[in-house]
């Protein structure tokens, strides 16, 4: 009888009111936060701080107001941020077994769909490292290719520079040269910086990481069931890997017709082995698909990062001049007109601070990969719930005034004693 007073009192307006309300309170008690959870900015209902820009002067700015740890919630997705050289210290070294995982990103997951070497998680992941790492670095460094590979593109991109009529923009041939000496080592091939198809391959790439950072990517991986269906963005970076994993599909299927697993050439052919190996071990994932979204992640990780190290490195050189003579002198020192080896590493102290510092103060990479708490932990003095996403705000330890002598300075003194030694 009361119930149905209640509800004859009650008009459209009022029940829209009171379903909306139902609505808060339900998104407040899913999305509360367990106790001792890292502080942050108050999240919007439904939404959370999904219009908090995800780059690192927002994530600096906020660390100045809650910490080096703070939380944010994107959609009903909780995030940590950690920021300053002790606390990321903290997560990725001396707590790295807590947060080794990866998490489920939507569009990643469209992409790959949990292969790779980058967004797959446990045996899968470990079995992956392990052989990547195992046969790189045998390769790389038993076999000498690594080396000689880059003495050889070294030469080509040297005389690609000399050609050039006055000033031009290097980063073409760079990109060319940096892609090939990965390649070599994945499927032992070079290509000629003038090769249309292959420049576009790599245009692509550096296209999917320029859009991962926008705000509208990043707005698929809140509302993916939403943003699916309309254009934007995601959907280019889809279309980008897709057509960068069809082009080394083609690399693996041009192995496969003289694969000697005897002796394998290159990353592909020793993979093809590690295949029939562990044909029984479906867990371990070694497949034809798993193997293409393997070379795509090491084409990639291995090629746009170092291609923007040089070209930082030769404006440093431009901007510095006294830098550059320094860096001249000791090449001249120690090599002199031979190539340069990996023995001579060692001795060159002033080349191996100024290459730190190249890798220290452009900020290439300001925010870390999101990484997954696999386990309940603590991380100075918060809770940290499984399954919670953290991210690492790289440029807070790069820049860390506590750390560095002149952080906002290029200075390859930084990585130098008071005797000049490395």
């Amino acid at each position: 009888m009361i119930l149905h007073l209640i509800y004859d009192s009650f008009d459209f307006k009022s029940w829209i009111i009171l379903f909306f309300v139902f609505l808060l309170l339900a998104d407040i008690i899913k999305n509360r936060n367990p106790s001792n959870f890292p502080p942050g900015p108050w999240p919007l209902p439904f939404l959370g701080t999904v219009f908090t820009k995800m780059d690192f002067r927002t994530m600096n700015k906020l660390a100045e107001v809650y910490g080096n740890i703070f939380s944010l919630r994107v959609g009903s997705e909780k995030m940590v941020v950690v920021s300053g050289y002790k606390m990321v210290k903290e997560a990725l070294v001396t707590q790295n077994d807590s947060f080794v995982e990866r998490p489920n990103v939507p569009l990643f997951h469209k992409v790959y769909k949990g292969a790779g070497l980058a967004m797959s998680n446990g045996y899968r992941w470990r079995t992956h490292r392990k052989f990547g790492g195992l046969h790189l670095r045998m390769f790389g460094e038993e076999k000498k290719i690594l080396e000689l590979s880059i003495q050889q593109e070294s030469v080509y991109l040297c005389d690609a520079f000399k050609t050039e009529k006055g000033p031009f923009n290097p980063m073409t041939i760079l990109n060319g040269a940096v892609s090939n000496t990965v390649a070599c080592l994945i499927f032992g091939q070079r290509f000629d910086y003038h090769d249309e198809y292959y420049q576009r391959i790599l245009r692509l790439d550096n296209e999917c990481i320029q859009l991962m950072g926008s705000p509208r990517a990043q707005l698929h991986d809140a509302f993916p069931g939403i943003m699916k269906w309309l254009p934007g963005p995601h959907q280019t970076i889809i279309s980008n890997y897709q057509e960068l994993a069809y082009f080394l599909k083609e690399k693996v299927e041009q192995h496969r017709q003289d694969w000697d697993s005897n002796n394998p050439r290159d990353y592909i052919d020793a993979y093809l082995t590690e295949t029939e190996k562990r044909k029984n071990d479906t867990e371990a994932g070694f497949n034809i698909d798993s193997l293409v979204w393997c070379t795509v992640d090491l084409f990639e990780g291995g090629t746009e990062t170092t291609t923007n190290t040089l070209r930082w490195a030769l404006l440093y050189m431009i901007k510095y001049p006294d830098i550059q003579e320094k860096v001249r002198a000791e090449i001249d020192q120690v090599i002199g007109s031979r190539p340069p080896t990996m023995f001579d590493k060692a001795n060159m102290h002033y080349i191996n601070a100024f290459i730190h510092e190249v890798l220290r103060k452009p900020n290439l990479v300001p925010l870390n990969m999101a990484r997954t708490a696999r386990k309940n932990t603590t991380l100075g003095g918060y809770f940290i719930p499984k399954g919670t996403v953290m991210i690492t705000n790289l440029t807070s330890v790069l820049y860390d005034k506590h750390e560095w002598e002149t952080p906002d300075t290029f200075n390859p003194g930084h990585f130098l004693d008071s005797e000049g030694q490395f």
